[in-house]
């Protein structure tokens, strides 16, 4: 069961992506503290992150770069869920090392889509 690490401030959105994660058979772990995901993430080792950009204490640019950047993480999918549309972010959430970036609101199926895709 591929573990897939959730971190959102946004405890809605949090619970959400569990549920649609849960439902397609992976094990979900949330995190609403941008500052602890590091931690959770050495704790459970994620086949996949999902990451907000607008988030206090550090911003998903922030922690996608030092996820991606890490040795241990470097090859785990990072998937950017935002709110932002415009094409700078979106750029510099890849450029930071993230694998894709879905647009809140987002469709079930092209989230589980990426998701699926990314792990497979």
């Amino acid at each position: 069961m591929p573990k897939i690490l959730i971190v959102d401030d946004d405890i809605i959105i949090t619970n959400l992506i569990k549920m649609l994660v849960s439902m397609n058979g992976h094990q979900p772990t949330t995190v609403n503290d941008s500052t602890k995901a590091i931690e959770v993430a050495n704790s459970i080792n994620p086949d996949l992150i999902t990451l907000d950009l607008m988030m206090p204490g550090l911003t998903g640019f922030e922690l996608c770069e030092l996820i991606h950047n890490d040795p241990k993480f470097a090859n785990i999918p990072i998937v950017i869920v935002s709110a932002r549309d415009d094409a700078e972010s979106k750029e510099k959430a890849i450029e930071a090392g993230a694998s894709a970036y879905i647009t809140k609101p987002f469709g079930v199926d092209e989230f589980i889509g990426k998701i699926k895709a990314l792990i497979a």
